[in-house]
């Protein structure tokens, strides 16, 4: 990786991560391109916000559990290839049970250009730190429903309380939320916001490739 890449788990002391991508345990059911190791890689900017987001989470008695930050344009790709192969229903039900595979992209749940290839947004959620267990947010990372909208009606008012509390843990550590997912959040000064690379997330990483083709 580049100098400006790091492991955040390096970076941020305290916090707890899955890389879903690099597991089974996605919406495409396998692991995705680019994803070599269950690691979480980010910029240095978004490990700094993400230290006084653990600070703001911890008064709270949170911690935070990382689903995904940097993710590779190839793995974006696959994505796109994926969703224009025919339907085979092994991960509907849990993931887009109200939409076909095809229109994840045109209704805001997969981007063919994503911001987390640019490096500095981050997918999240909050755990209980007296327990261990996961605060209850409503839907589980990557349902591609309304249900999964800020705001959405059906949650209990725990799960609603939760996600406030995780929208102003990000909002206070400069991070800007997106309408569709709860858990996905961008940080407002990202260093690179035009930028979209291209380096698989490998133990120890190789030279990055990037391209600059406007923004998503």
């Amino acid at each position: 990786m580049e100098a400006d890449f790091v492991f955040v788990d390096e970076f941020v002391a305290g916090i707890r991560w899955n890389a879903k991508y690099a597991i089974w345990d996605n919406f495409i059911g396998r692991p995705v391109d680019g994803y070599v190791a269950n690691r979480i890689v980010g910029t240095r900017a978004l490990c700094a916000a993400l230290e006084e987001a653990r600070d703001e989470a911890e008064s709270l008695g949170f911690g935070l559990l990382l689903w995904d930050g940097y993710r590779p344009q190839r793995a974006v790709d696959c994505f796109l290839r994926w969703s224009r192969q025919p339907e085979d229903g092994r991960t509907k039900l849990r993931h887009y049970p109200n939409i076909d595979r095809t229109e994840m992209f045109e209704k805001g749940y997969v981007a063919a250009k994503s911001g987390h290839s640019r490096g500095s947004t981050v997918d999240l959620t909050l755990y209980h730190l007296a327990t261990g267990e996961l605060a209850p947010m409503g839907s589980d990372h990557d349902l591609m429903d309304s249900i999964s909208h800020h705001g959405a009606h059906g949650i209990t008012q725990v799960e609603a309380r939760n996600r406030r509390y995780l929208a102003s843990i990000m909002a206070a550590s400069g991070f800007r939320s997106y309408y569709c997912e709860w858990w996905h959040y961008t940080l407002k000064d990202e260093p690179y916001p035009d930028t979209y690379f291209d380096f698989p997330i490998a133990p120890t990483a190789p030279a990055l490739s990037r391209s600059r083709r406007g923004s998503a």
